[in-house]
């Protein structure tokens, strides 16, 4: 006798149907085969299944037992067939599960050895597209509730244990559809722990910040070691524009892929902030693998990538991230499929000036030559530099600034003006299709709406001559110009924004290593 049930699975961060089909035919007792491109998982899976039925209270038929995953090539991974594939064999046989019922279901869950069901990866993807598919109700763990109760189309049953499932479905045991309300789950989980307040001193560069979250400008940070780059990294978060419900469903599905969302939460309200060590991988920090996953410029998505001692990390890795930061996206391509995941993030990079961390410090002597400074520096190809707007220099602090009591300002006022800025820009290009923020204006775009008088373009001219910034450096002065404007609320750019812009490339000046 053959079963069909309904189950799901991810492919990159979309979801797709799959079906499992169990067959039970005479002959030697014993579990056959799994087939339809398993992975180790879905073949372990019999031993798991198998012991979660017996221990549940059931027989375990003493037939041949072959179990069908279609479409058969799809490569099929992890342990979501669990509960469907033992769902298939007892309604294979009679009298314990009627066909009949499962066919408006979508099914998915682990089993333990007693029976019980664990939390799956990938629940959100599939519940977005649930109705898509065709089907209005889902049966999923315990533990992955609030992760598909955030959908309001469709119907979710969460059960604890296979003989629960068993009973549900055979109409002796109710349970009720779980729903999460949206708004207070998302007000809720849309609070931060940190505060730019907390923050003693450092003006300069949390004015630094504020410009880039303002026009969405990747940062480069240069200080010694301690200086408060990382503690005023973490906190940049907190000024970005609020994540919205449609930002917030994209980051919590690609965070569900990767098995990332806590017990219990349903969705992530906050923007994220990944902090990769720099001996990550490429794989890592792009995403790949023999079947791609998401790596950390996708877990950033709508957030921050931090990059601590960026000279540190692989430079063939950092070269692979110009592409995503232009577009917003990555596509990574592999023998057995193409997979494209979205990595529309803000990079946020820290670095010490030489490799002893104290060249130009004011409490510690450098011990490195020139030389050693600039082989130092050269680890950062210009190529990825021409993608980072801001250099900034973060000093050590006095201590009378160090013990200081005095709060600054809160990250709600500072994310106020970011609002402002970003509103003025949003309208600004709302003729454009992928234009939202002074970061990505193009060379045609900036001179339609990066228009000099002639004090400021003279300003410009001096300050390139005289510190021999780069042609690279001429647009990005522009870009951070613009976005210091639309925080003065200015409709043209002045020289006094010229001026503060001109400040913001470190690197780019000749008199760095003098």
């Amino acid at each position: 006798m053959v079963a069909k049930v309904h189950s799901a699975a991810v492919l990159g961060v979309e979801a797709y149907q799959l079906e499992v089909e169990v067959n039970l035919a005479l002959g030697l007792p014993r579990y056959s085969a799994t087939v339809g491109l398993p992975d180790s998982a879905v073949k372990e899976s019999k031993e798991r299944v198998e012991a979660a039925i017996k221990n549940s209270g059931f027989d375990f038929p003493a037939k041949r037992i072959i179990v069908n995953l279609a479409p058969a090539d799809i490569k099929k991974e992890g342990s979501n067939f669990d509960l469907p594939i033992a769902i298939g064999v007892l309604a294979a046989q009679e009298n314990v599960i009627p066909i009949e019922s499962l066919k408006e279901y979508l099914i998915l869950g682990e089993l333990s050895l007693d029976g019980n069901i664990r939390g799956v990866k990938g629940v959100l993807p599939i519940a977005l597209n649930c109705h898509k598919l065709g089907f209005k109700k889902i049966i999923i763990p315990e533990d992955n509730k609030n992760e598909a109760g955030v959908m309001q189309n469709i119907e979710v049953y969460p059960v604890s244990t296979l003989l629960q499932t068993v009973e549900f479905l055979n109409g002796k045991c109710e349970i009720q559809p779980y729903k999460v309300d949206m708004e207070n789950l998302f007000r809720n989980e849309s609070v931060y722990d940190v505060d730019f307040s907390e923050v003693n001193g450092q003006e300069s560069a949390k004015r630094a910040l504020e410009i880039a979250a303002a026009g969405s400008h990747n940062v480069l940070m240069i200080g010694p070691p301690g200086a408060g780059k990382t503690m005023l990294s973490r906190r940049m978060v907190t000024i970005l524009p609020e994540l919205t419900l449609e930002e917030a469903l994209e980051t919590t599905k690609i965070h569900s892929v990767a098995g990332l969302i806590p017990t219990g939460k349903g969705i992530i309200g906050t923007r994220p902030f990944r902090l990769p060590h720099h001996t990550v991988s490429d794989a890592g920090l792009i995403g790949g693998g023999t079947y791609p996953k998401p790596g950390e410029i996708s877990l950033s998505h709508n957030g921050i990538l931090f990059l601590d001692e960026l000279p540190e990390f692989n430079k063939k890795g950092l070269e692979v991230m110009r592409q995503p930061m232009e577009d917003g996206e990555v596509t990574i391509s592999r023998v057995a499929t193409t997979l494209t995941f979205p990595a529309r993030f803000m990079m946020v990079a820290a670095m010490n000036p030489c490799p002893c961390g104290y060249f130009g410090d004011l409490y510690h002597n450098c011990t490195c030559s020139p030389a050693m400074i600039q082989k130092y520096i050269s680890k950062i190809s210009g190529p990825l530099l021409d993608r980072v707007d801001i250099h900034i220099e973060v000093p050590s602090l006095p201590y009378k600034e160090l013990i200081s009591k005095a709060t600054g300002e809160s990250s709600i006022k500072i994310r106020d003006r970011v609002n402002k800025a970003r509103k003025s820009q949003i309208e600004r290009y709302s003729g454009h299709k992928n234009l939202y923020c002074n970061a990505q204006l193009t060379q045609k775009d900036l001179k339609k709406y990066c228009v000099l008088d002639s004090t400021s373009e003279n300003l410009l001219k001096l300050a390139i001559e005289k510190f021999g910034l780069s042609a690279r450096a001429y647009s990005r002065i522009l870009k951070v110009s613009r976005t210091i404007a639309d925080i003065e609320g200015a409709k043209d750019i002045s020289s006094a924004h010229i001026s503060e812009a001109i400040q913001y490339r470190t690197l780019d000046r000749k008199y760095w290593l003098r």
